[in-house]
Order: structure tokens, then sequence, then C-alpha cells
């Protein structure tokens, strides 16, 4: 009996102790647990604090075989560093200060000047208007520290033709352009705020000098156009033929008008847009020398024309007095011989002699009238009959070499007025051009000669 008491005492030992053992293990697999779940709390806050800092990213489901095991602490994501971007070190003109005009200055800032500096020459950085690079206009200051760079816009040999091309067949004062700053020569500006989209103006013809030159103009044709039709500045030379009447125009000085305020008005205007002064060329100077001596070879043989009729007209009225004269002589001698009535053989000689001297005189008087009206017969046609009548006929009607020095004249004008609006620059005329307009006026001169005036 007391041999089964000890082994049952021994067994229930055995249990208690195999409760306690198991009590343990379920404690300590209870604080593992709850160890594991204070972990798994702290690393959960941490996915939002990601999601919200980039709100624009939808948040994508992880499959559940992909997701960490709760036994395992995750790092936290701002452990891990992230690649930023490289910023963009190409420069770039952000603004530009001041007049995109010819002889004035303007002031470039470009951003990453200095760094672009560091492998690249920048004293040879020109300006670019439309894409077209402005060559040999370098900079006039340079700035790297604050990506400043400064220009004088001017033209020269080198990039006279681009500084045409922008500013040939002006629509306005002002045109829209696209500007920046490059390497001369490369075709390849740098990016600029002022692109196509945001454009920027050019000044093409100063308003203030504009309107200036503009009035001078104006004047200077009003005041011709006045001289022209109130005075004698290109009508043939010579008083007025009649109380109320004026001459009629000349052709050769008509022409000579026309190529004057041709010439003068490019000239001003060519100055007020590009500043250029030397613009009158060679074949320019040979026009004007061809228009100058029509003229003056025109006026030459008319002024020989009214010299001799000055003189003829002269002649004739001392030639008039002089039988005038005589017959008042004449006949008061025959009256006396016929009074004396005598038969001699002497005086009746005499008598008939005076009778002839007196037929003859009276005779010789009438042709010299004659002669006189006739000239002054021819006075009516120095009367002006209108502009394009009186420089394309004479008094024998409209003359084809009057006209053929006329129409050259007007296209060549035309030519001219074309060269200088699209091109900015006096035309250069062909000698073989020159050599026609000057056959034309040789032409003109050559039959001016009978011409009856």
């Amino acid at each position: 009996m007391a041999h089964l008491r000890l082994e049952l005492c021994h067994k229930a030992s055995e249990q208690r102790e195999d409760e306690s053992m198991q009590k343990t293990k379920a404690r300590r697999v209870g604080a593992a647990l709850l160890l594991v779940g204070l972990l798994f709390f702290n690393v959960i806050p941490s996915v939002p604090a990601q999601q919200d800092a980039a709100p624009q990213e939808q948040p994508q489901q992880v499959p559940a075989s992909q997701q960490p095991s709760p036994a395992k602490s995750p790092q936290p994501a701002a452990s891990q560093p992230q690649q930023s971007p490289t910023p963009d070190a190409s420069p770039r003109v952000i603004r530009a200060i001041g007049d995109v005009e010819l002889d004035d200055d303007i002031e470039f800032n470009i951003e990453n000047l200095e760094k672009w500096a560091e492998k690249n020459d920048v004293t040879k950085l020109v300006p670019y208007i439309n894409g077209r690079s402005i060559k040999g206009n370098y900079p006039e200051e340079i700035h790297l520290e604050r990506g400043r760079i400064i220009y004088h816009l001017e033209i020269n040999p080198e990039n006279k033709k681009t500084w045409i091309d922008l500013l040939g067949e002006p629509h306005s004062l002002r045109e829209n352009v696209t500007l920046s700053v490059g390497p001369e020569g490369t075709g390849s500006a740098f990016d600029s705020v002022h692109e196509r989209d945001n454009p920027i103006s050019m000044t093409v013809i100063s308003p203030v000098y504009g309107l200036i030159a503009l009035l001078i103009i104006t004047v200077t044709l009003i005041l011709l156009l006045w001289l022209v039709t109130h005075t004698n500045i290109i009508r043939e030379p010579g008083p007025p033929p009649t109380p109320g009447k004026r001459r009629p125009y000349n052709l050769g000085r008509a022409q000579m008008a026309f190529w004057f305020f041709l010439i003068y008005a490019s000239y001003v205007t060519i100055w007020l847009v590009t500043g250029a002064l030397d613009t009158i060329t060679t074949s320019l100077l040979a026009l004007m020398g061809i228009s100058a001596g029509t003229a003056l070879g025109e006026a030459m043989i008319d002024n020989g024309k009214d010299t001799a009729k000055t003189n003829q007209v002269n002649d004739l009225m001392a030639e008039k007095e002089a039988l005038e004269k005589s017959i008042s002589e004449t006949q008061p001698q025959l009256e006396a011989a016929n009074e004396a009535a005598s038969t001699a053989l002497t005086d009746q000689s005499n008598r008939d002699a005076l009778n002839r001297q007196l037929t003859d005189t009276r005779t010789r008087l009438g042709q010299v009238e004659q002669q006189l009206r006739t000239l002054s017969a021819q006075q009516p046609s120095l009367v002006s009959s209108g502009f394009l009548r009186d420089i394309l006929s004479d008094s024998s009607g409209y003359s084809f070499h009057r006209f053929q020095i006329f129409a050259w004249t007007i296209v060549l004008g035309i030519i001219f007025i074309s060269s200088v609006y699209n091109s900015l620059s006096m035309p250069e005329f062909s000698p073989t051009l020159l050599g026609l307009m000057g056959l034309s006026a040789g032409t003109y001169i050559g039959f001016k000669f009978p011409e009856q005036k």
C-alpha cells in the first residue's frame, strides 16, 4: 500500500511538472506573439508616409506571396537613398533687355553661361535673329558671374546680307522676331525664352526718325510740285508767250527732276533703316550723268535755236526800219521831180530811177513784214498743252524718239524703287542697260536738231 501511494505521488508530481512546463511554453509563445505584434504595428505607419510623399502615384497592391513575413523587421524607407535627376547645364537666354534695332544696345541674361564658358570661347557668341546669326557682331561687354552679355547691333560686310533679309520689304515699323545668342557660324543658337511662341518686337524704322524723314520727303515733294506747276523749273526757257500762259514742259528737265527726287527719297529711306551713308553707286552716277547730259544737250540746242531766231528777227526788224527810212526819203524826191515837169532826158531818167527804187523798196518791205508775221505765227506753239503732250510731242505732233526715252525712264524707275524696297540698297544697273539708256538719250538729242520750237 505504501508502495502504491509513493507511485501515485510520483505520477501526480510529474503531471504537475508537465502542466507547469506547458504553461511556461504558453507564456513564452504569447510573449513572442506580442513582440511580433508590436514590431508589426511600428512598421505599418511608414507605408502611408511614403504614399503621402508622392500623391500622384497610384498605390500598387502587393500579392500576398510577396508580402514580408511578420517575423522579419523591414528596413525604413528613409534608410534607402534615392538618386535625384542631374540638372541641365546648357545655356539658356532667360531675358533680353533693350530694343532690337540697328545701331542700338541690347543686353542678354543667360543662365549657365559661366559653366559653358569653361570649355568654350564666349567672345565668339553672336546674336541670332529669326534663326539667322549676325556674323561679326561680337559682345561689347561680358559679365560671366552674372550671366550678362551686352551687344551693339551694327551692320558690317559680314552680316549685311542678313540684315537686308531681316529689314527688307518692311510691312510696318516693327516686326515680331525670335531672338537668342549662339556660337558664330554653327547655326545652332542657345535655347531662349523668345522663341516662336513668345517673339520679341524688332524696330525696322524708328518712329521718331521715320516721322522726321517722312516730313522732309513730303515737304520736298510738295515744294517740287509747286515749282513745277507755278514756275519754269522744268519748262522750256524764255519769257511767257502770252499773259496768263506758260511755256511747254521740257522732256530733258522733267527726266532730270524725276531722277533727282527718286534718288533723294531713296537715300533718306536707306539711311533711316540701315544708317548707311555711302549708298550712291557708280552705275547710279552714270545714270544721273546721262539724265543731266540729256537736259544739257537739249538746252544747248534750244538755246542755239532761240539765238538764231532772235538774230533773224533782229535783222529783219533792222532791215524793215532801213526800208521804211529809205521810202520816207525817196518819196519826197520823186514828188519833187514830178512837180518840176521837166522834159529833159536827165530829169526823166532820174524820175524813172526814183520810181524803180521806191517800188523795189516797197516790195522788199512787204517781204520783210511777211517774214516777221511768219515768225510771230510760230509763237502759239510755245504755250503748254499739258504735261504728257508737251514732253511727247513737238511742233509736228507726237514723236517716237520722245516716247522711247520716256518709256525707258519709267521702266528703270520701277526697277529702282523695287531694289530699294526689297534690298535696302541703290540698284546696280548693268553697262548694257546704261548703254541702252544712253542710246535713247542720244537719239532724242539727235532728233532735237531738226525740231521746230
